[in-house]
C-alpha cells in the first residue's frame, strides 16, 4: 500500500561516507571504496539485497518495515510489512520482487518493486512460532526458508502452499544457500552442522564440520559448488566440498574474531563480516590470504553480506547505516 510507505531523501551532504582502501597486490595498488549510506533512525537492518541493477532492499527489523535505497540520490523508503512484523532476512526473487521472512508475522512476504504492496503467505497455525530469519529460491522456483526454533520449509509461489519440516536436531536452522547445480543447503547455529535438503522429500541430511562446536551460522556455495560457512562460535572460515566430502578451515585474523556473514562473488573471493574486529574481509581461495576493511562506524555489526556485479552489501545493524565496497576498475 502506497500509503504505508514513508520516504526520507537524505541531503546530498549527509549522504555518505567515502573511504578510499588501497590493497596491496604485489605488483600495484587496487584501490576500491567503501561507501556508507544512513538509513531510518531506529531501524536496526537486518538482512540487505542488491536488486541487479536498481534499488538495495533491506529488513528494518526493529521497527517492522522492508526498506529500499536508491544508491545514486541516497534516497529511501520504508515500506510498512503489517502490526507485529519483526523482518529478518530478505532477497530478490526471480520475478524481481523483495521476498521477505518476517519472524513477528510467522509468515513469508512477497512486496511487488513497482506497487510495493505486500503480499503476505502465513506459515500454517500448527507452526505457530518458527522463527524465520533465512531463505532462497531453487532452481525451480520454489522458495525454501529456516526457522531457528528447530524448522524449514518451501512456499510454492504459484500456489501459495507452505510445507514446514522439523530440523533432525531441533533449533538451529539459519543461513541457507543454494548451490550452482540446485543443490540446497542450510547452517545450524545451535546445532553446530550444515545439512543439504532433498528437494523432492524435504529431508535433511546433516553434515558434520571438523571443528565441534563451531556456531555455523551462515553459509554460501561457489561456482564449484563448495559451500563456504561462518563459524561464529570459533572465528572461522570453512569450506565444505560435497565431491570429496572433505572440509577446510581457516581463522580469521586478529585476537578475538566473530565471523557472521559470508558471501561468495562472481570472482569465486569469500566475503565476510567479523564482529570483534569491526571489519569486512576478503578471503581468496588461491593464495589463502584474508584482506581486511575496517568499518568507518564503530559496532556497526553487519549481520548479512550480499552482492552484484562490482559491489559487495552490508546491513549495518549497530548502526542504521548499509555499507558497500566497490571495485574502481
Amino acid at each position: 500500500m502506497r500509503n504505508d510507505m514513508i520516504t526520507n531523501k537524505i541531503p546530498a551532504w549527509g549522504l555518505c561516507a567515502l573511504f578510499l582502501v588501497c590493497l596491496g597486490t604485489g605488483r600495484e595498488a587496487l584501490a576500491e571504496t567503501l561507501q556508507e549510506f544512513p538509513i531510518s533512525k531506529g531501524s536496526h537492518p537486518h538482512d540487505v539485497a542488491p536488486s541487479p541493477d536498481g534499488p538495495i532492499w533491506y529488513t528494518a527489523q526493529s521497527s517492522g518495515q522492508l526498506g529500499r535505497l536508491d544508491p545514486k540520490t541516497g534516497k529511501t523508503e520504508d515500506i510498512a510489512l503489517g502490526r507485529g512484523s519483526r523482518p529478518h532476512g530478505v532477497i530478490v526473487g526471480p520475478d524481481g520482487a523483495a521476498w521477505v521472512t518476517d519472524g513477528g508475522l510467522n509468515a513469508i512476504i512477497r512486496v511487488d518493486p513497482t506497487t510495493l504492496n505486500p503480499q503476505i503467505f502465513p506459515l500454517p497455525k500448527t507452526y505457530p512460532n518458527v522463527g524465520l530469519n533465512t531463505a532462497t529460491f531453487d532452481h525451480t522456483g520454489i522458495l525454501w526458508f529456516t526457522g531457528q526454533n528447530g524448522f524449514y520449509g518451501r512456499l510454492d509461489p504459484k500456489t501459495g502452499r507452505i510445507e514446514v519440516f522439523a530440523d533432525p536436531r531441533g533449533p538451529g536452522p539459519y543461513g541457507m544457500t543454494t548451490a550452482p547445480d540446485g543443490t540446497l543447503y542450510y547452517a545450524s547455529l545451535a546445532g553446530n552442522y550444515i545439512a543439504r535438503v532433498d528437494l523432492k522429500s524435504g529431508a535433511a541430511t546433516l553434515i558434520e564440520p571438523s571443528t565441534r562446536q563451531q556456531g555455523s551460522r551462515r553459509l554460501w556455495a561457489d561456482s564449484h559448488n563448495r559451500i563456504w560457512v561462518s563459524e561464529w562460535n570459533v572465528g572461522q572460515l570453512a569450506r565444505y566440498d560435497p565431491t570429496t566430502q572433505k572440509w577446510k578451515e581457516w581463522r580469521l585474523p586478529g585476537s578475538h574474531p566473530m565471523a557472521y556473514a559470508v558471501f561468495v562473488d562472481g570472482q569465486d573471493k569469500v566475503w565476510l563480516s567479523d564482529f570483534g574486529a569491526n571489519t569486512l574481509m576478503r578471503f581468496d581461495p588461491v593464495n589463502q590470504q584474508f584482506e581486511v576493511f575496517p568499518l568507518p562506524t564503530p559496532a556497526a555489526n553487519v549481520r548479512q553480506l550480499m552482492g552484484r556485479l562490482g559491489e559487495v552489501w552490508g546491513a549495518e545493524s549497530g548502526a542504521d547505516k548499509l555499507v558497500v565496497v566497490r571495485r574502481d576498475n
